[in-house]
């Protein structure tokens, strides 16, 4: 277990960062993981990840909802709606040559990556006096009295919810970096609340998803690695979300999408 000492910080600094944009870590931590042990198979890679995500993503959840942030109504919505996509999503990934992996995940965080890229705050609109059926008004106090009020269509949402948990799953990603822009972009969600609530859809997936790689027995070694990495990232996580307070939406998206336009490229290139 000594040989993985550097896993703990790995983790720190996974914890701390995905928390601050609103994700579980699987986007550092699956081409970082593929880089440094090039011999292990996706179901292992995947399994170790989304165990961390579930770490990573309840420690952050915990950490905003103490500052209010997080949409629990709409997150638990969503996430009920993503966990068949990801437990189907969690079985495919035995099937998948290391090699596709590879370019399937970098062609992933690449295409994510554009659409943060054109993700924008979303500015103040009234909300409808009459709701649509299927609409969703929902109003978040934090606990620094800042307010959001924001509405959207549950129908569509569940839709996206479902294609996410599937996607993300395969992927090891948990979510989060498909989450928010499609929070932010398609639902009309504050980017504070969509990183914030994106933490706790995360958290429940990536649970669901670490359960079928058990019960498949794909998960068949990597505890070790596991552990440490979570230890890690349960350090970090709550700074993020501290630092999330700091900073401006804008910058949190391009943050987000930048690191996600690197790790894509380094993975196909090396695909090819």
């Amino acid at each position: 277990m000594l040989q993985y000492w550097f896993m703990v910080p790995l983790g720190f600094t996974v914890g701390a960062f995905s928390t601050v944009v609103g994700v579980g870590g699987g986007f550092i931590l699956v081409p970082t993981l593929l880089l440094l042990f090039p011999e292990e198979s996706p179901a292992i890679i995947t399994s170790i990840t989304l165990a961390v995500n579930f770490c990573n993503s309840t420690a952050g959840s915990v950490a905003y909802a103490r500052l209010g942030r997080v949409d629990f109504r709409s997150g638990l919505l969503f996430a009920a709606v993503s966990l068949p996509g990801a437990m189907v999503g969690a079985y495919v990934t035995d099937f998948i040559p290391r090699r596709s992996f590879d370019a399937m995940f970098g062609v992933a965080l690449i295409l994510v990556a554009g659409l943060m890229l054109v993700t924008r705050e979303n500015g103040k609109k009234s909300l409808p006096e009459t709701p649509l059926p299927g609409t969703l008004v929902r109003k978040i106090v934090e606990r620094d009295g800042t307010v959001h009020e924001y509405s959207y269509d549950a129908r569509v949402g569940g839709g996206l919810s479902f294609g996410i948990g599937f996607v993300s799953s395969i992927l090891g990603l948990g979510g989060g970096i498909i989450n928010v822009p499609a929070m932010v972009r398609i639902l009309n969600f504050p980017v504070h609340v969509a990183t914030a609530t994106s933490h706790l859809i995360v958290a429940l997936m990536s649970l669901s998803a670490t359960v079928v790689h058990f019960s498949t027995g794909s998960f068949t070694h990597g505890f070790n690695r596991t552990a440490l990495l979570a230890v890690g990232a349960l350090l970090g996580a709550p700074l993020g979300a501290k630092l999330s307070s700091r900073l401006k939406a804008g910058a949190i998206l391009k943050a987000l999408a930048c690191a996600l336009a690197l790790v894509g490229l380094r993975l196909l290139v090396g695909s090819l």
